[in-house]
């Protein structure tokens, strides 16, 4: 269901991400060590580059996660608000339609 407000109520799957840059990270460190016992300082900067990349993404996960459920909500929290089950609203009985007045809303924002 689209509601409208999904940019300011997006999650992220922050576990999996932080599984992914860990994995990340120790491929960078493994690439950089085997690189530079091999004698290739361009592809062991490349992977030391990487390793750092990785380990700020990681640490900013980290701290989205420790920052609780305004980034990381339960899976007992819905990602929008639940739908308003009320009528639509429609302004006194007596106006609606008379000449010389506008209508009121047919539906109400949430």
């Amino acid at each position: 269901m689209r509601t409208g407000s999904e940019p300011a109520t997006a999650r992220s799957a922050l576990r999996a991400r932080f599984w992914l840059s860990l994995w990340g990270v120790l491929w960078a460190i493994f690439g950089m060590a085997a690189f530079s016992l091999t004698g290739r300082a361009g592809w062991a900067v490349a992977c030391g580059v990487l390793w750092l990349v990785a380990t700020a993404d990681m640490v900013m996960i980290l701290r989205h996660l420790r920052q609780g459920p305004h980034y990381q909500p339960g899976r007992n929290v819905p990602p929008y608000s639940p739908p308003d089950d009320r009528p639509p609203f429609r302004g006194p009985q007596g106006r609606q339609g008379t000449p010389g007045r506008p209508r009121g809303p047919r539906h109400r924002h949430p």
